[in-house]
C-alpha cells in the first residue's frame, strides 16, 4: 500500500485535506494474473488509459539479469514524447537508499559505528533532544526514523532549493528537526534525519553526497544516467496532476539526499541486481552481505528490540502482500509515485513508477506487477494461528496513536482515530473510526495481520509492549504505536466531540427558521433572529477553511507552502471563526430575558460554548492564526 507527517504550525493543511478530500477507493477488482509478459504491459497499459495516467516506468529483474525493462505511455502528453526505459523519472523517497548504503560503506571501512551520537560526528548541525543525555540521536536513528524528529513542513517543500547546497538546505529546514520523544522508541518518517545522515558522509569523506554516491554506486553499479539534478527536459518525464493532463513544475527539493534522484527504469534494473547480488556487481563488492542484511533488519524502536523482523530498517521497508515478504522502498512527489521492491529468497524483484499523483493507478499497476512476479513462485507457507498471550485480556480497551508523522497533525489522530482494542474468537481485533483490522497470535506477545480478502501475513507487525513511560503500548510496522487511554477518558472524549459537532451543526437549521421567522413576522422575537448570525459566521469560515484546503488538495505546497491568496485565506478564516466565536458568546451572555426567551438563550449559550471549546482545543493547536507559509 502507498504509504500514508508544533511549533510554528507548518503541514497541518496536507494531512487535513487528505483526510477530508481524499480520492475515492479503488473499487476495482484484481487483474486476471498475467501469464506473459506482453499481457502484463496490456494490463498496464489498460490501467493507464483507464485512470488517465500519462505513462509509467517499468522493470522485473531476476538475479541473472533482467527480464523487461520498458516505459509505457507518455512522458509529455503536450509534445506526445513516449516514455522509455532510458527516460528519467523521479523516484522521491527511494533516493533514502544510498544515505544508508553510503553509511554503511564507511562502517566496512571503520570510519564510524551505526551506534556512534550524532551530535559527536556533527555539533554543527543543530537539533533539539532533550533526551540526548540517555537517548542521544545516534547514526542508526537517523536511517531508521527514529530520531522522533517532525516531518518537514511544507515552505521547506515549497523551496525550490536549485543551487544550494546540503547544509544551506538543513540550515532552512531546521525547525523540523525536535525529538518529541525519547530517540529510539517510536518510528515516525522524516526526510531530515537521511538527510543528516547525508552530511556526516560529506564530512568524513570531504566529498559532496552526491558526488560520493556517484563515485561509489551509481557508477559501479551501472546506474549510467541516474542524478539528483535536473536533468535536461528532454530526458525526463513530467509529473502530472491526477487529470493527466496538467504538469507540475520541477521542484529541486531542499533535502537532496532524501527524495530528489532522478532514475531511468534501467538504472533501477541494476539497483534490482545489486540487492539481489547482495551488494555485489559482477565480481565487484560494493558493500558486504551482511550489510544487505542489515538493512532488512530494522533494529532502532521498540517493536525492533521485542524481536519483530518485519519493518523499516536503514533505508529498507518491508511490507507483505498475499503472503509474500518483500523489501525496498517506495516513493512519492507532487505528480508520481514509485516502488522498489525485491524478495531475496527468490532471486526477484521490480521496480515500477507512474508520472501521476494518480494513486489509484499506482495500486493497480503494483497489484497486476506482483501478481505476474509470483505466479512462478511457491507461495511460503502460512504459519498457524498461536495461542492468545496469557496477558491479553490486559490489553484490550482504548487507545490513541502516539507517533504521528507530523506534530502539527496529531489532534487529527486523537480526534479521528481513537482506536479500540479487543480480543475474541483468538484474535486481536483493531478498530478505529476508518475501518477495523485482525491480527493473529504469533507467539509470545507478538501477532500477524489477517486482512478480509487475502490471505494472512507470515511476518508478524504488532507486539505487546506492556509498560513503558508509565503506560501501556501496543507498537508495530503495520499498527505504528498505540498508546492506552483510561477508559473513562475516551467515553468522554467521544460523548464530547458528538455533543460539540451536533451543537456546531444545528447553527444552519437554527439560522434558516430564523430568516423564515424573519420573513413571515412569527416563530422569533427580533432579538431572538439576531443571535444566529455570529454562530453562523463562524460556521461559515470553518466551511470556508475546509473548502480552501479542498481547492488545494494537488497543489498544497505551491498554494500554502508559499504566502499566497490561498495561505492567506487559511489564515484570515481560521483567525475570522475565533472572532466570530468570541462574539457569538458575547451575544449571547448579553441577551435581555425580556427580548430573548429562556429556551432560546439556553441554546444559544450551548452553541456559544460549543465555538469556544473548539476555538480553544485549535488555538493549542496552533491552527487559529494558522500561518501555512511560515
Amino acid at each position: 500500500m502507498i504509504a500514508r507527517k508544533r511549533l510554528r504550525i507548518l503541514v497541518f493543511p496536507v494531512v487535513l485535506a487528505l483526510s477530508l478530500i481524499c480520492p475515492a477507493q479503488d473499487k476495482s477488482s484484481d487483474p486476471q494474473e498475467a501469464q506473459s509478459i506482453a499481457e502484463l504491459q496490456q494490463q498496464i497499459e489498460t490501467i493507464l488509459t483507464e485512470t488517465h495516467t500519462p505513462g509509467a516506468s517499468v522493470a522485473i529483474v531476476h538475479r541473472s539479469g533482467a527480464e523487461w525493462v520498458a516505459g509505457l505511455g507518455k512522458a509529455d502528453v503536450a509534445t506526445g514524447r513516449a516514455m522509455t526505459p532510458e527516460t528519467l523519472v523521479r523516484v522521491g523517497q527511494v533516493s533514502s537508499v544510498f544515505v544508508s548504503l553510503a553509511i554503511l560503506k564507511l562502517v566496512d571501512e571503520g570510519r564510524l559505528s551505526l551506534d556512534t551520537p550524532v551530535h559527536d560526528l556533527i555539533p554543527e548541525i543543530w537539533f533539539e533532544n532533550r533526551w540526548e543525555e540517555t537517548n542521544p540521536v545516534r547514526i542508526v536513528n537517523l536511517l531508521e526514523h527514529t530520531t522522533g524528529w517532525d516531518g518537514l513542513h511544507l515552505r521547506d517543500y515549497a523551496r525550490d532549493a536549485r543551487g544550494m547546497s546540503l547544509r544551506d538546505g538543513l540550515e532552512f529546514a531546521r525547525a523540523s528537526r525536535v525529538s518529541r520523544w525519547p530517540p529510539g522508541t517510536r518510528l515516525a518518517h522524516c526526510d531530515s534525519g537521511p538527510a543528516v545522515a547525508a552530511y556526516i558522509v560529506e564530512k568524513l569523506t570531504g566529498q559532496r553526497f552526491e558526488d560520493y554516491v556517484q563515485q561509489s554506486f551509481f557508477s559501479t553499479i551501472g546506474m549510467k544516467t541516474a542524478t539528483y539534478f535536473q536533468p535536461a527536459a528532454h530526458n525526463i518525464a513530467l509529473q502530472y496532476h491526477r487529470d493527466g493532463k496538467t504538469p507540475y513544475p520541477y521542484r529541486n527539493f531542499i533535502l537532496r539526499p532524501a527524495g530528489a534522484i532522478n532514475a531511468s527504469a534501467l538504472d533501477m534494473a541494476a539497483l534490482l541486481m545489486f540487492y539481489l547480488n547482495r551488494g555485489a556487481v559482477g565480481d565487484a563488492r560494493l558493500i558486504r552481505a551482511v550489510d544487505v542484511d542489515r538493512m532488512e533488519s530494522p533494529a532502532s524502536d521498540w517493536a525492533d528490540k521485542a524481536g519483530l523482523k518485519c519493518g523499516y530498517g536503514p533505508g529498507n521497508d518491508c511490507t507483505q502482500h498475499e503472503g509474500f515478504v518483500y523489501y525496498g522502498h517506495t516513493g512519492q512527489l507532487e505528480g508520481g509515485f514509485a516502488n522498489l521492491s525485491y524478495l531475496p529468497g527468490d532471486d526477484v524483484g521490480f521496480f515500477y513508477s507512474i508520472n501521476s499523483g494518480n494513486g489509484i493507478a499506482f495500486e493497480r499497476i503494483g497489484r497486476a506487477i506482483r501478481a505476474y512476479v509470483t505466479s512462478r513462485l511457491a507461495r511460503p507457507a502460512v504459519p498457524p494461528a498461536a495461542s492468545l498471550p496469557a496477558d491479553a485480556a490486559g490489553y484490550a480497551g482504548w487507545y490513541v496513536p502516539n507517533s504521528p508523522q507530523l506534530e502539527a497533525t496529531r489532534f487529527l489522530d486523537e480526534v479521528f482515530l481513537l482506536t479500540r482494542i479487543q480480543f475474541r474468537d483468538g484474535k486481536m481485533i483493531i478498530a478505529d473510526m476508518k475501518e477495523s483490522g485482525s491480527f493473529l497470535p504469533a507467539g509470545g506477545e507478538q501477532f500477524r495481520f489477517a486482512p478480509k480478502m487475502s490471505l494472512p501475513e507470515p511476518e508478524a507487525t504488532a507486539v505487546l509492549l506492556g509498560q513503558r513511560e508509565g503506560t501501556t503500548f501496543i507498537q508495530g510496522g503495520t499498527i505504528y504505536t498505540l498508546k492506552r487511554l483510561p477508559t473513562w477518558f475516551a467515553a468522554a472524549q467521544i460523548a464530547l466531540s458528538a455533543i460539540l459537532a451536533l451543537a456546531m451543526i444545528s447553527i444552519f437549521p437554527f439560522a434558516l427558521f430564523s430568516i423564515l421567522a424573519g420573513l413571515t413576522g412569527r416563530g422569533l422575537r427580533p432579538a431572538e433572529r439576531v443571535l444566529p448570525l455570529w454562530p453562523v459566521i463562524a460556521m461559515l469560515s470553518f466551511v470556508a477553511l475546509l473548502a480552501i484546503f479542498h481547492a488545494c488538495r494537488e497543489d498544497m505546497i505551491e498554494r500554502l507552502g508559499n504566502f499566497t491568496i490561498w495561505s492567506a485565506a487559511v489564515w484570515l478564516a481560521s483567525v475570522l471563526f475565533a472572532v466570530a466565536s468570541l462574539a457569538s458568546a458575547w451575544m449571547a451572555l448579553r441577551a435581555r430575558p425580556q427580548e430573548v426567551r429562556q429556551g432560546v438563550r439556553i441554546y444559544s449559550l450551548i452553541v456559544a460554548v460549543a465555538l469556544l471549546v473548539t476555538t480553544a482545543f485549535l488555538t493549542c493547536w496552533h491552527v487559529i492564526g494558522l500561518r501555512t507559509w511560515a
